[in-house]
């Protein structure tokens, strides 16, 4: 998911109300189906449901489960395979049903939940139609936001990350002229006798609750392919000429996440449609892509594809391997999701522009999590998630990002592609920890990562450095003292480990050092017969930091070559 676009103030608030969460949820059942049946009454905005849920127990005596359902009003529930009416209750947006004997693992059940909502609360919304000067720019529309547990609040299910199922919707439109748009494939559309449309889509590949999704508009489909891929981009009728400044390099960008990580597109589908009043820059729903019009449109407002745009399309597209393919186990480790994202939509511009945009992009992240730090502090493996909008933050997509591309510098190139090969064939169409993706790159490398983890994932912070560049003409040296001054205490650490290279420019061309941090303050010392003419420190964007200099006037005495050296100095 892209980020949440409202005030981070709001978020900072809401931080201090919530308590610990904790990481994973105890569940007696497997879910291998869901049917989900909808229809609409637009005007007092209900949502008619009829859902079945196919599951098998995970333990012999199994009498009764409970599902997650937020206002639902249940009207029955029955056992599908005989009819046979089945107790069930509500209460602490639980539906509790009681089956007629005891199953055991072997057992597959189906239960089929009838049900209406009125005025949902989260899950399923109700947009109205957008008009200008009296011309309608937006008809009205209905969609769903599922992440992280707002399906509760439109069909009864397992709302958690940690258990993936296939899936089919019957969804019935409000007006013949609308469209409907789900997960997986469109099997048929059949038009009903009051002129109304049900579209079916059947999902065959395993997914998460939360990649469930649904949008009903009037809609224009204008479709493409990458090789075997089918694309669909789904636009407001009349803007079509938006697709190829928007969506145009979607093929290309397939392919190259196909070529780097050596796993084709899992899904027999891509759809990317835009709808209206969303919370989110998009969503990645699996094979279903959902995204806010205002985000597209700037596109054609400008007459070329906006980074913003581009980068908003590569970043649910990574989704497609990392989320929907492998899928976090709990919200505590979100990261896995949204750092890799985030760092592919850096690979992308190393692409599509060059090194120097990718190490732009790292910046540009890195100064985004620098702002948002001292408010929200927490590890990337955060133990204290909980699914609410606070887990959508930069530490997350931002320092996560920025985290995968130090992996990247700490084990190579090509170590680090064949490690991410072997995490996604090792747990394609399941979930993931942490640990999951250290166990790849260590079997992958024969290295171990466990300090590198230890520090920048499972720990918060960064290390702040005090860099003091001092050169010593009797004895041709250059001294570079560096301090790591960061707070240290139970979440960040004294010192960070990390290497990274400093450039000594001289009048015979540029020296390149390696350094390595094992301490909290090192002096490293480089032969300099003649006194440096410039020095970069960690011009790769090797290591997530902040920096302060001293002592520039030894090197350089008027104020705008100290504001040069500052820059090639290249601390954030």
């Amino acid at each position: 998911m892209k980020v949440f676009r409202g005030s981070w103030l709001l978020i900072f608030l809401l931080s201090a109300v919530f308590s610990v969460f904790g990481q994973n949820r105890e569940r007696s059942f497997d879910v291998q189906h869901y049917i989900i049946r909808t229809s609409f009454d637009r005007p007092s905005k209900t949502v008619n449901g009829d859902t079945t849920v196919r599951l098998g127990p995970l333990a012999y005596g199994f009498k009764g489960f409970s599902l997650d359902a937020v206002n639902l009003q249940v009207q029955s529930v029955i056992l599908e395979e005989t009819g046979k009416p089945l107790i069930f209750s509500s209460a602490n947006n639980k539906l509790n049903i009681t089956l007629d004997r005891a199953y055991a693992p072997a057992d597959l059940i189906s239960v089929r939940i009838k049900y209406r909502i009125v005025k949902p609360k989260a899950g399923i919304y109700f947009v109205d139609a957008l008009k200008k000067d009296g011309t309608e720019i937006r008809a009205a529309q209905i969609w769903s936001q599922g992440e992280a547990e707002e399906n509760r609040y439109w069909f009864p299910s397992y709302d958690f990350p940690d258990d993936k199922a296939t899936s089919e919707q019957f969804i019935t439109t409000t007006t013949p002229d609308e469209t409907a748009i789900a997960n997986g494939e469109l099997v048929e559309v059949k038009t009903n006798e009051d002129k109304t449309k049900t579209f079916h889509y059947r999902m065959n590949v395993p997914h998460s609750s939360y990649l469930t999704s649904l949008v009903i508009g009037k809609y224009t489909k204008v479709e493409d392919k990458h090789q075997n891929v089918p694309l669909g981009f789904y636009v407001y009728p009349g803007t079509e000429s938006i697709v190829k400044p928007a969506y145009g390099k979607t093929g290309k960008m397939i392919a190259l996440y196909q070529e780097l990580l050596g796993v084709r597109f899992p899904y027999n589908k891509y759809d990317q449609t835009v709808v209206g009043a969303f919370q989110f820059g998009g969503m990645e729903n699996i094979t279903a892509t959902t995204m806010a019009d205002t985000e597209i449109y700037a596109a054609g407002e400008k007459g070329a594809l906006l980074p913003a745009t581009e980068v908003l399309v590569a970043h649910e597209l990574a989704h497609s391997w990392f989320g929907d393919l492998v899928t976090c186990k709990n919200w505590a480790n979100l990261w896995l999701n949204e750092g890799f994202a985030t760092f592919f939509e850096s690979v992308y511009l190393e692409r599509e522009y060059g090194r120097d945009a990718y190490l732009n992009d790292l910046r540009n992240n890195a100064a985004q999590y620098f702002n948002e730090e001292p408010f929200l502090k927490h590890p990337l493996l955060n133990l204290r998630a909980q699914p609410n909008i606070l887990l959508f933050d930069a530490t997350t997509y931002k320092k996560g990002g920025y985290v995968v591309h130090m992996l990247r510098e700490t084990v190579g190139e090509e170590m680090f592609w064949k490690s991410l090969n072997v995490y996604l064939n090792r747990h394609k169409f399941n979930n993931v920890e942490t640990a999951d993706l250290q166990r790849a790159f260590e079997d992958t490398t024969g290295k171990d990562l466990n300090w590198f983890f230890e520090q920048w994932v499972r720990k918060a912070g960064f290390p702040k450095l005090k860099i003091q560049p001092q050169y010593d003409a009797a004895n041709k040296k250059l001294l570079i003292n560096v301090t790591q001054t960061q707070e240290a205490n139970s979440q960040t650490p004294a010192v960070f480990r990390f290497s990274t290279i400093v450039e000594i420019g001289t009048p015979e061309g540029t020296n390149v050092q390696k350094i390595e941090m094992t301490e909290r303050r090192q002096t490293f010392t480089f032969d300099a017969p003649t006194k440096p003419l410039s020095i970069t420190f960690d011009p790769r964007e090797q290591v997530l930091k902040k920096g302060e200099i001293e002592d520039l006037a030894e090197f350089h005495t008027s104020t705008a070559r100290k504001q040069i050296y500052r820059l090639k100095l290249n601390v954030h």
